[in-house]
């Protein structure tokens, strides 16, 4: 599929957007759990093996390439950055794709 113009503005509108929900979601889980009981050195331990782990999560950084949209919403989706509701400003043809490639790709 080749991705519309429109389609990739859009997503590069959007993808800020979902981003910083995405990571502000994770700020609160560190929060919660920095404020437990455990110990100092567990927590900060704990809390660089978790940020070094979500740097890699496309929710936090994702190479912008249009071929490979349809896969990185996919990738969103799988990661809980996004939801299928999430496209629905975006073209009828990306929605089918991305959903005839979710129901392929699991």
């Amino acid at each position: 599929m080749e991705v519309s113009k429109r389609d990739w503005r859009l997503y590069r509108e959007k993808l800020p957007e979902w981003q910083e929900a995405y990571m502000e979601r994770l700020v609160a889980t560190y929060v919660e759990y920095l404020k437990s009981d455990e110990a100092a050195s567990t927590k900060f331990w704990e809390m660089e093996k978790r940020i070094k782990r979500d740097k890699k999560n496309p929710g936090v950084l994702i190479e912008l390439r249009k071929q490979d949209m349809p896969y990185d919403l996919i990738r969103l989706m799988h990661e809980g950055v996004i939801t299928i509701e999430d496209l629905n400003d975006f073209s009828d043809e990306l929605k089918e794709t991305v959903r005839f490639l979710k129901d392929r790709l699991g």
